[in-house]
């Protein structure tokens, strides 16, 4: 199984998504069943590292999210992963927009799979200061937890 995480420049949100979910499949002897990365639905980062901020977030946790890179979203990517995961319901309505035939069903909000929140979303926290990025974290770490739990129960 493939996953991927989508946020708008792949430097704050959706490769927090990635990292967590990273760990939480190996604490869950899923590592080597499940893969993950992560994209951007703008390419304008493309090559960069995680914002500083999501890697001191992240880093108090004991996440380290500095070898990831910022991709943006290609086609291809609607076949290869099996679950695109949007961050808010703009990421999710442009991959609808550009899923081929057959694979819109694969794009769906990854909020929907936090167990402990009744958000639709995870709120951009570049803007913000560390508390949006803090919070930011926690929805991620809530709604990570949840994916892996949904992949062990077989139901994702």
């Amino acid at each position: 199984m493939k996953i991927l995480f989508v946020c708008t420049g792949n430097i704050c949100r959706s490769p927090t998504a990635e990292g967590v979910a990273r760990r939480w499949l190996a604490m869950s002897g899923l590592e080597g069943q499940v893969a993950v990365d992560s994209a951007g639905i703008q390419g304008y980062h493309s090559g960069e590292a995680p914002d500083p901020r999501s890697q001191t977030a992240a880093l108090r946790r004991g996440y380290d999210l500095s070898r990831l890179r910022a991709r943006k979203v290609q086609p291809k990517d609607f076949v290869e992963f099996d679950l695109l995961l949007a961050m808010d319901r703009e990421h999710f309505e442009y991959l609808r927009d550009r899923a081929p035939e057959g694979c819109r069903h694969k794009v769906r909000m990854f909020m929907s799979y936090a167990r402990e929140s009744r958000r639709d979303d995870v709120p951009d926290p570049y803007y913000g200061d560390a508390r949006d990025f803090e919070k930011a974290f926690k929805l991620v770490d809530s709604a990570a937890m949840g994916v892996v739990e949904r992949i062990r129960q077989g139901r994702f």
